[in-house]
């Protein structure tokens, strides 16, 4: 398990996780993410065990939940600076086990990942080219494959 230390760009919020899965190796670039993410057009989530965050700063934290296409509302609560506005994480109450932090806000050094996983490209903004090259995989929606059988079939799950 690594422990990955995070924090917004103002340092109004920082925080530390736990993760098993710390490989950033997908890449969405759903409108959602463009839009709350920023990033080139995609974003970047990795994967930790919720009960371990620790906030410095929670009072500068505020949530945005998303509307999808129709406008219903996402379960996902996404959880920004309000002060500088950095994306930091995304919770989600159906699996309250977890927390989804941003790549872009983790000050850990990550490892690489082998291969990349490009999601969701039927929702790319027409200026956001798919990254180019061997040992990646393209899906036009969200992949069957979780996070966490990513990082196992690849022998890259951290254990404790």
């Amino acid at each position: 398990m690594m422990q990955l230390e995070g924090s917004c760009h103002c340092q109004g919020v920082s925080f530390t996780i736990e993760s098993h899965t710390p490989t950033p190796f997908m890449r969405c670039y759903c409108s959602i993410c463009r839009k709350t993410d920023g990033g080139g057009g995609y974003a970047i989530n990795i994967m930790g065990e919720a009960d371990t965050l620790k906030i410095t700063g929670e009072e500068n934290l505020t949530v945005y939940r998303a509307k999808r296409p129709g406008g219903e509302l996402s379960d996902g609560r996404r959880h920004f600076c309000k002060i500088c506005g950095s994306a930091l994480w995304l919770a989600d109450q159906r699996w309250d086990q977890w927390i989804w932090p941003l790549a872009s806000a983790i000050d850990t050094p990550l490892p690489k990942a082998p291969e990349y996983v490009n999601l969701m490209l039927d929702y790319a903004a027409s200026w956001a080219d798919r990254f180019e090259g061997d040992n990646q995989t393209d899906f036009r929606e969200y992949p069957v494959e979780s996070i966490e059988d990513w990082h196992r079939k690849r022998g890259l799950y951290e254990e404790k």
